[in-house]
C-alpha cells in the first residue's frame, strides 16, 4: 500500500502552543476535540499527534483568539500580522535588507521582542532580544520565533537557508530529545540570544518573490512552517522512504543496504553519525503511519498490525504503547480514551 509520508509531532509540543490561551484562562477542550485529539494524550509525554492535527490546533488558536502569537505577547499579534511582514520584504533586493523590513515591521507590531542581524567570523545569525523578562520566560516563544523567521526567510532566499547552528536563551529542556527534527542542526543552549546561524553570503541573495508566490505561500505556511522537512539526514531519510515503499514486507537491516547498494556496516555507520540506527527509524515510521492510520480511518487492529509486519494485534498494540504510552484506541478520531478500537 502507498502512502503519503506520515508526520506526527510530538505532544510535548502541542501543550506548549496551548499554554499562552490557557495562562489567560482560556478552555482548549473544545480545540482539541475539533482537530480530533484525544485530551488524554496531552497527560502522556511520549505520545504524539499527527501533523494535521497539529497545525489545526495552531490555525483554531488563532481563529478564536485573534493572535497570531498565540497569546503569549504582552498585547496581541493581531490576524494578517504575518502576511504583513511577508510582504513588507517583497521588494527587498537582497536577503539582508528583506531581514531587517521583516524586523522592523515586526517591532511595529509588538513590544516583546526585537530581531536583529549579527556577524561574527563568516556566519550571520537572526537574533531576537526580549525587552519583556515575563515573555522572555516562555519557551515556546523562543521556539515559535525560530521556525517561523527561519521558513519565512528560507523562503525569500527562494525554498531553503542551511542553518549551522540555533542558540537558545534558555536552559536544556527536559524534552530537547525531540528538537532534532524541529531544529535540524547543531544547538546550543543557555546562550545571550535566541538565534539561528547560517553563512554570512546569504545576506547578499537577491529575493525573487512576487505576490502571487506570497499567496501561495500564505496559503501553506502554517503547515510549512511548524513542520520544516530535514534535510541534513540523507541517509535516514534513504531508508524511511525504502521501507515505506517496502510495506508490509518490512525489509531488514541487511536488505535494505542492498536496496541502497551499500554495505549493511557502512549504512550502520551513517546512521549513527546522523544521530539514529536502522531499528528507531523503523519504528519511528511504523508509530507515526499507525498514528495517522488511527486518526484518518477505521482500519481494524489486526489489519493495521499486517500494514505494520506485527505477527497479531496484541503484539501490535504492546509495541504501540511502548512508542507513545497509550493505547492505540486513544488515537481514534472522536472515540473515548475507554472506547474499543
Amino acid at each position: 500500500m502507498t502512502m503519503r509520508a506520515p508526520v506526527t509531532i510530538s505532544v510535548i509540543f502541542l501543550r506548549g502552543l496551548l499554554t499562552g490561551v490557557q495562562a489567560h484562562g482560556h478552555c482548549i477542550d473544545d480545540l482539541l476535540t475539533e482537530a480530533g485529539v484525544s485530551a488524554e494524550l496531552l497527560a502522556h509525554a511520549g505520545a504524539r499527534v499527527t501533523a494535521a492535527q497539529y497545525a489545526t490546533v495552531f490555525r483554531l488558536v488563532i481563529e478564536r483568539f485573534g493572535d497570531e502569537c498565540l497569546g503569549f505577547l504582552s498585547r496581541p499579534l493581531k490576524r494578517g500580522s504575518f502576511a504583513l511582514m511577508a510582504r513588507s520584504a517583497l521588494s527587498a533586493q537582497t536577503l539582508d535588507v528583506a531581514i531587517r523590513r521583516l524586523s522592523h515591521t515586526f517591532w511595529l507590531l509588538q513590544d516583546d521582542v526585537v530581531a536583529e542581524v549579527h556577524r561574527d567570523n563568516g556566519k550571520a545569525c537572526v537574533a531576537f532580544r526580549f525587552t519583556n523578562a515575563v515573555t522572555a520566560q516562555k519557551t515556546f516563544v523562543h521556539e515559535l520565533l525560530l521556525r517561523v523567521f527561519w521558513r519565512l526567510i528560507a523562503w525569500l532566499a527562494g525554498g531553503r537557508l542551511p542553518v549551522t547552528r540555533f542558540d537558545f536563551a534558555f536552559a536544556y529542556p527536559p524534552y530537547a530529545g525531540s528538537y532534532g527534527k524541529i531544529f535540524p542542526a547543531e544547538m546550543a543552549f543557555e546562550q545571550p540570544l535566541t538565534a539561528f546561524w547560517f553563512d554570512v553570503a546569504w545576506l547578499q541573495r537577491p529575493v525573487r518573490r512576487d505576490e502571487a508566490a506570497l499567496r501561495a505561500f500564505l496559503a501553506e505556511a502554517q503547515a510549512n512552517m511548524l513542520v520544516p522537512g530535514r534535510t541534513d539526514q540523507v541517509t535516514s531519510a534513504r531508508v524511511r522512504g525504502f521501507l515505506q515503499r517496502s510495506q508490509p514486507d518490512w525489509p531488514d537491516l541487511a536488505a535494505t543496504a542492498e536496496s541502497l547498494h551499500i554495505s549493511t556496516a557502512t549504512l550502520q555507520r551513517k546512521l549513527a553519525l546522523e544521530g539514529t540506527s536502522f531499528q528507531s527509524l523503523k519504528d519511528d515510521l511504523r508509530r507515526d503511519i499507525a498514528i495517522v492510520r488511527l486518526n484518518t480511518s477505521a482500519v481494524p487492529l489486526s489489519e493495521l498490525a499486517h500494514e505494520l509486519g506485527f505477527t497479531n494485534s496484541a503484539a501490535f498494540q504492546r509495541a504501540f504503547k511502548s512508542w507513545t504510552g497509550s493505547a492505540p484506541g486513544t488515537y481514534r478520531r472522536g472515540k473515548t480514551p475507554f472506547s474499543p478500537a
